[in-house]
């Protein structure tokens, strides 16, 4: 009986040494397919973002891409490479409309690109921790700013409101306010200038951008910053990657924690716009 128990506990132990072993070999071919791995083979860092959603990202006069999310982007480069790490970051520049399609056929490792975090999306791609929290606000014409006080007043016939195509600013107007008329452009530019020129009633969009539409277009327009909505932004990686998740989850905690993302923060969300209302 004791030779039997013996057995049966060393063919329990082997089995259970195998099965460890298998997974710790497994655990190791994947960590070997990571995009982390990928990046520090090729030597370079690839962000998909799409250069038009002030103040994360957009083109300076010189056509460089700047802001929030590119500078986040260097300093990725930086702990990934060492010194000089943000010389090995490439921009890619991509339509919104394509930028999670070529996320997934791997045209970049990564999206830094203000993307909200979606259940929709969160089928397709995976999310990091959010960096950054919003909400859509409104933008209306100065002479309308004592007929409108919130989105319950513009969801009403006659009333014209515009967004851009696939954001959260246009799913929102379609749900808060249905009875309005919803006009959808390629960049929300586009939409904000109708406001400014008086040919819509409102433009809704995410806090940061009206903020800066409402310091560029000072003289005709004015925001309405009660958030509409809670929306959390985040990085966007291909499924199944669960090293790369690890070590951007961290790297977020650490420039949060050492004050460089305050650093960011009030060079692009106050001193840019303020740079900007003064311009105009």
């Amino acid at each position: 009986m004791k030779k039997g128990l013996l057995s049966g506990l060393t063919v329990f132990l082997l089995i259970g040494f195998l099965f460890t072993t298998s997974a710790f070999s497994a655990d190791i071919e994947l960590a070997k397919k990571s995009t982390l791995e990928q990046i520090i083979s090729r030597g370079e860092l690839w962000v998909g973002l799409e250069a038009g959603y002030q103040p994360f990202e957009m083109q300076d006069d010189k056509g460089n891409i700047v802001g929030f999310d590119v500078d986040m982007a260097y300093e990725m480069g930086k702990a990934i490479f060492g010194e000089g790490g943000e010389k090995k970051v490439k921009l890619i520049n991509t339509a919104w409309e394509g930028i999670i399609p070529a996320l997934m056929t791997e045209k970049f490792d990564i999206i830094m690109s203000g993307m909200t975090i979606l259940q929709s999306r969160n089928l397709k791609v995976n999310f990091c921790e959010p960096y950054y929290y919003i909400g859509q606000c409104l933008l209306i014409n100065k002479n309308n700013k004592d007929k409108y006080k919130s989105y319950k007043d513009l969801n009403k016939k006659g009333v014209t409101i515009t967004s851009k195509l696939g954001v959260t600013g246009a799913f929102t107007a379609e749900k808060l306010m249905p009875n309005a008329t919803l006009r959808l452009f390629k960049t929300e530019g586009e939409g904000a200038l109708q406001v400014a020129n008086g040919v819509v009633d409102a433009f809704i969009y995410d806090e940061p951008q009206v903020r800066v539409f409402a310091a560029k277009y000072k003289n005709s327009t004015v925001g309405i910053f009660d958030p509409i909505t809670y929306e959390p932004l985040a990085w966007a990686i291909r499924k199944g990657d669960p090293d790369f998740m690890n070590w951007l989850n961290n790297f977020l905690r650490q420039v949060r924690g050492d004050g460089r993302w305050d650093q960011f923060k009030k060079k692009w969300f106050v001193d840019y716009v303020e740079e900007l209302a003064k311009q105009q």
